[in-house]
């Protein structure tokens, strides 16, 4: 399982997201909502979010903003997942 990181640049709450999930042995894949139109696309219009970052665990789970409560859960489940 893989989680996407939507961010944008100079975005403190996006650098602290990825910081959360890197210190987790988690590298997620980054995606630059200004370089990428399609992908913002994606985000305002079938997730419904205008705030970065945006992070996409799965289908079901997904938030916007700097959350440190959907942070550990995502890890939890990431590491669970990936243990076994």
């Amino acid at each position: 399982m893989t989680v996407t990181l939507y961010t944008k640049p100079g975005c403190f709450p996006c650098a602290k997201t990825l910081q959360k999930f890197q210190e987790a042995g988690i590298e997620p894949r980054v995606i630059d909502l200004t370089e990428n139109p399609a992908a913002l696309e994606y985000v305002s219009e079938e997730l419904g979010y205008s705030q970065a970052p945006i992070v996409v665990v799965d289908d079901e789970f997904h938030w916007a903003g700097l959350n440190p409560g959907c942070i550990e859960r995502a890890i939890q489940s990431l590491t669970r997942n990936a243990a076994g």
